[in-house]
């Protein structure tokens, strides 16, 4: 491949719950890189636009959308009007999810088949839209966004770590069907990661979930974003099915 071009020019993904935090930073990240970027959000699309803004700022090609990732024909309209505006998706990342914590006695039924819905099923549904095009022109990349909860665990997050422990399969199982296709596909798995929604954390709980860890330290998003964006290079281009750990040295 050559150096003298971005990696990802000429290149359009597509990123899940790219509005704020880890996936705002990969979207970001995705333009740096070269390629067109479409911020996705659930349900606020000025802060979808204004992260599109910023990517158009660093002349690439963006654009915003919203869509429910439980709600399968939402994605498949996102999907077609990406496609009709700016063109076809080369790269997807699964990165929208949710979390519904509590003790699993407890736990409601609600309460399970929400984050089961948003995690599992909406990377279920967000790759079901893309992942035919991909196939058919022999090239694509799928990055799955999961936890370190679905591989070691944790205490009141069985739900969670179910739902990611179930992305880390299916990921794994599909790069084995895509590999005919030259879809590659892979999943990242960010550690503690400072962000807008690990500022409510309690020190004494930030300690206990950084002790584990080799770095003993929060990760930044642009950490995370920059291995995403390798994933979905060429240099990349002999890995698939792997679950490369961006966690400070928590998991093994």
């Amino acid at each position: 491949m050559p150096f003298n071009q971005p990696p990802l020019l000429g290149r359009i993904a597509f990123v899940t719950g790219s509005s704020r935090g880890i996936g705002r930073a990969i979207a970001v990240e995705f333009a740096r890189w070269g390629a067109d970027v479409v911020v996705h959000a659930h349900k606020n699309l000025d802060l979808a636009e204004a992260v599109a803004e910023e990517i158009r700022g660093t002349g690439r090609r963006a654009m915003a959308v919203l869509a429910d990732v439980r709600v399968k024909a939402e994605l498949e309209a996102a999907a077609d009007r990406v496609k009709a505006e700016l063109g076809p998706v080369d790269i997807l990342v699964n990165n929208a999810g949710t979390r519904q914590d509590g003790p699993f006695i407890l736990m409601g039924d609600e309460k399970w088949e929400e984050v089961m819905n948003v995690n599992l099923r909406g990377t279920v549904y967000a790759t079901k839209a893309f992942v035919r095009g991909m196939m058919n022109r022999k090239w694509g990349r799928i990055v799955n966004i999961v936890s370190p909860t679905g591989i070691i665990g944790k205490a009141g997050q069985t739900n969670y770590g179910a739902s990611k422990g179930a992305v880390i399969a299916l990921t794994r199982s599909l790069a084995r069907e895509m590999a005919p296709f030259g879809v590659l596909v892979n999943a990242v798995n960010p550690g503690l990661i400072h962000t807008e929604l690990t500022q409510d954390v309690p020190e004494e709980a930030r300690r206990q979930m950084l002790a584990p860890t080799i770095l003993k330290r929060e990760g930044e998003p642009e950490e995370v974003a920059g291995v995403v964006a390798f994933l979905c290079s060429d240099w990349a281009s002999y890995m698939s099915g792997q679950i490369i750990n961006v966690d400070g040295g928590l998991c093994p």
